[in-house]
């Protein structure tokens, strides 16, 4: 079982490395549900979301998301670019050619 015959695809990680107390945000949520005579059983089950280590800081996530393609997108509009340059024409394609002609034929 698991992964046809190569072993657990995954290492479920032991709960006692997950620390409530190591996360302020969940110390917060911990300590108002304690003012409130609560306790959540399962908050040490959000922990993961908030290690750096493991997930990284909102500002690495965001770095990370918006300038994800930013490379390979620079490299493809500079091709194009030079594709376009050397592809295209040296002359006008016409613009500014016979306009004098065809204002002629108005009069």
């Amino acid at each position: 079982m698991g992964g046809h015959g190569h072993g657990e695809p995954y290492k479920v990680p032991d709960p006692s490395i997950y620390k409530v107390e190591t996360i302020p945000k969940l110390r917060e949520v911990q300590e108002a549900l304690a003012r409130q005579g609560l306790k959540d059983p399962w908050l040490r089950n959000e922990v993961w979301r908030y290690e750096p280590s493991i997930m990284g800081t909102h500002a690495s996530r965001a770095r990370a998301f918006f300038l994800r393609g930013l490379l390979w997108g620079a490299i493809a509009a500079g091709v194009h670019i030079g594709c376009e340059y050397a592809f295209s024409s040296k002359d006008d394609h016409g613009h500014g050619h016979g306009h004098d002609e065809h204002a002629e034929g108005h009069h």
